[in-house]
């Protein structure tokens, strides 16, 4: 079980913080310059898996007769067919950005909207 340290100057809690120069980790206090060696601590690990991932369609099945999505007119990129139900992208991550995907009643295609330039998809405002 690990402990709560504090500063030795002015008494704040002291935080985790790599020390990239000598490769190691150090308590380090947000309020003064002080810091202190990580020692034979429990180490942390952090894997951010959100920087990973991208918008994708996600299960589509039956979609097409469900009653509550919305239609459009947009033209199905497979079949041609002018009637599609949309929904919108449910990342939950700080750069999100309104993706619509659509999802044709005759052949059960998914598709984002083609009018949109790909090159506006990828950027981040």
């Amino acid at each position: 079980m690990s402990s709560l340290s504090f500063c030795s100057e002015c008494n704040n809690l002291l935080y985790p913080k790599a020390d990239p120069q000598r490769r190691m980790m150090v308590y380090a206090c947000r309020i003064c310059p002080y810091e202190e060696d990580g020692g034979n601590r429990a180490r942390v690990y952090r894997n951010d898996l959100l920087t990973v991932t991208k918008e994708q369609v996600g299960v589509t099945t039956d979609l097409g007769t469900d009653p509550t999505l919305a239609h459009s007119n947009i033209p199905c990129p497979s079949c041609g067919h002018e009637d599609a139900v949309f929904y919108q992208d449910q990342s939950k991550r700080k750069e999100t950005r309104m993706i619509l995907f659509f999802v044709c009643t005759k052949c059960n295609n998914s598709f984002t909207d083609p009018s949109v330039d790909l090159e506006a998809r990828a950027t981040t405002f």
